[in-house]
């Protein structure tokens, strides 16, 4: 029989606050966490808008409890927080005995320290400890220190997807016997690369993104990191850890229709939800939620809901972007709303999708407008569709 794998530690921090409990908090209080640039020095400053996290990189160091020092990037940083707190949940640091890897999914490595240190590399050559930062595995190599994790590390990068990967690949390592538990999750800085190439592929919205509204203009790119713990039930056995919920169905699927964009048809996103549901054994009827992809570009949210109505026909389950809170995290994006969709398991709540107003008028469905807290909600749905058509689907259950 194949294993079963359970989530037992999540961690988080994100425009919503720096802890699971201070993102639930800003969730039911359906307070977002979108607003203007504080810390980067971009002439966008006070054109876009963006998911922040409100702390400087001292406040960062502070928080992930490292000795301020070069080579560090926000995205490492944010990523050992996040990191620390799924782990401390789960107990990670103990039953050494236990085979237990780390997942991590990122594409802007260390590129803020890159555009920081950049001139100073041409002229004084003195900073040169934040080169080795911006290789994307980087980020990766500080978290599994920081954790002590060294039985298995690695990096995926295959953008909006990536943190799905992760857990993705996380869930078929337990299975397959590779390891007994898997630390997986991803984190996403924001830097001037991050914005002036969504900004120059003109679908940034410089007001709050609306995802499945008629009057949909576009992201508001977020940063943050989210990681979770996966375990077999023999790794619960030994560890004494109570399940959170159980992830029981993923599927991706890469259609490569075009480099940034969607078939219109959506046809990754079909094949990729349909793989998580027959990996699952469920029917399209049995999801109670969908934490849909969501961005609130012309493109994706059509392609997405066309997708779902293929597959769900008429029954549509309750639906929302949870973005207009977080902002896109990019890649760290799957993780987070992964996180965010167990938080509706664990208190039988649907988040709303801020913004919305008019239906599109190619779909047959309109999102959650409003908190919904007296519906049962046994299994939720996540999707994470990224840039080259790499969408991939999770399904998360309650565990009773």
């Amino acid at each position: 029989m194949a294993q079963r794998i359970f989530v037992t530690g999540t961690g988080i921090i994100s425009c919503l606050g720096n802890n699971l409990r201070e993102n639930l908090t800003s969730l039911l209080d359906s307070k977002s966490g979108i607003g203007r640039i504080h810390h980067i020095d971009t002439l966008l400053k006070e054109e876009l808008l963006v998911g922040e996290v409100p702390l400087s990189q001292e406040e960062l160091f502070t928080l992930a409890h490292i000795v301020p020092a070069e080579g560090y990037s926000r995205n490492a940083l944010l990523g050992i927080i996040a990191a620390k707190e799924a782990g401390a949940h789960a107990g990670l640091t103990e039953h050494r005995e236990l085979k237990t890897g780390l997942i991590s999914a990122t594409t802007v490595g260390g590129m803020d320290q890159c555009e920081l240190y950049y001139l100073d590399f041409l002229t004084n050559d003195t900073r040169n400890a934040y080169i080795d930062s911006y290789d994307s595995g980087e980020s990766t190599e500080k978290i599994a220190s920081a954790l002590g994790i060294s039985d298995f590390i690695t990096t995926i990068s295959t953008a909006c997807s990536s943190a799905a990967n992760a857990l993705m690949l996380g869930a078929r390592m337990i299975r397959t016997g590779r390891l007994d538990r898997v630390l997986a999750g991803g984190c996403e800085s924001l830097t001037k690369f991050h914005l002036n190439g969504f900004n120059a592929l003109k679908i940034l919205d410089k007001e709050p993104s609306k995802p499945f509204d008629e009057r949909r203009a576009g992201i508001n790119l977020g940063e943050g990191a989210a990681y979770l713990v996966l375990e077999s039930e023999e790794s619960m056995k030994k560890t004494g850890n109570q399940p959170l919920c159980e992830l029981i169905g993923w599927g991706n699927a890469c259609e490569a229709f075009h480099q940034t964009a969607s078939s219109p048809e959506g046809t990754g996103a079909y094949l990729a939800i349909k793989k998580a549901l027959e990996i699952s054994g469920l029917h399209p009827e049995d999801i109670d939620y969908i934490n849909a992809h969501g961005t609130g570009t012309d493109n994706n949210d059509l392609s997405e809901g066309k997708a779902i109505e293929k597959l769900f026909g008429e029954r549509v389950p309750y639906i929302s972007s949870t973005k207009p809170f977080t902002g896109h995290t990019t890649s760290a994006a799957g993780s987070t709303e992964a996180i965010l969709s167990i938080l509706c398991l664990q208190h039988q709540v649907i988040w709303p999708n801020l913004n919305f107003e008019i239906p599109i008028g190619e779909l047959h469905f309109s999102p959650v407008k409003n908190l919904i807290t007296d519906q049962l909600v046994n299994i939720v749905m996540s999707n994470s569709f990224g840039f080259g058509g790499n969408d991939t689907s999770l399904i998360f259950r309650k565990v009773y």
